[in-house]
């Protein structure tokens, strides 16, 4: 039986949230010309929880195939994504600062809803969940959207913000799961873990 994890993510936030967990893990990232971007594109007409459901098991595919091609030890991989939507619009991760503001103009005084699908695979059995939240964000100005796009901030993040950042000072209410929005809904991957038979 492992005593740890394989972590498919390259995100910082994710770690956290495993070590929060006591989850022993390591990381499993792309090779530097692996194409990681493709993984992502949504389907035309594709809904938000189809799409991050989709996403996560190509990810975790991607992920598979790299243990194997490493050869390294059996261990459970786990994978997850994050997307933000503002009814059927889909709000990836933007693509400059001027995607940035557009972003956050659109999200500006609106909720939304942010869905984080989290997939494990040990050996061949292949489990998944869904965590839906959802974040109002309070009127923002052009200026105060300048500024924090400005510090960079947005960068990588879905829907241009990160909820345990400097966005916090704009989201008048959430309801869901905390970590969820962060990147890795603890509940849901703690059930997951257990179901597969890692011990916590």
């Amino acid at each position: 039986m492992s005593d740890f994890i394989y972590l498919a993510s390259q995100s910082p936030r994710r770690r956290q949230l495993l070590e929060q967990l006591g989850v022993r893990h390591e990381l499993l990232l792309p090779e530097p010309g692996e194409d990681t971007e493709s993984i992502e594109a949504v389907l035309s007409g594709e809904a938000p929880a189809p799409y991050v459901r989709r996403v996560t098991g190509l990810k975790l595919d991607a992920a598979l195939a790299r243990l194997k091609a490493r050869g390294l030890p059996a261990a459970p991989i786990l994978c997850s994504d994050t997307t933000v939507a503002l009814g059927k619009t889909i709000y990836g991760k933007p693509e400059d600062a001027a995607d940035a503001a557009r972003m956050l103009r659109e999200l500006s005084g609106a909720t939304h809803r942010v869905l984080t699908a989290v997939a494990v695979q040990k050996g061949r059995k292949r489990l998944e969940a869904l965590s839906e939240s959802r974040v109002s964000f309070a009127a923002m100005t052009p200026a105060q959207i300048k500024a924090y796009v400005a510090g960079g901030e947005p960068t990588g993040k879905a829907g241009a913000y990160a909820v345990q950042g400097r966005a916090a000072a704009f989201i008048s209410h959430i309801s869901g799961s905390y970590s969820g929005i962060m990147g890795l809904p603890m509940h849901e991957t703690a059930q997951l873990l257990r179901a597969i038979g890692f011990k916590l």
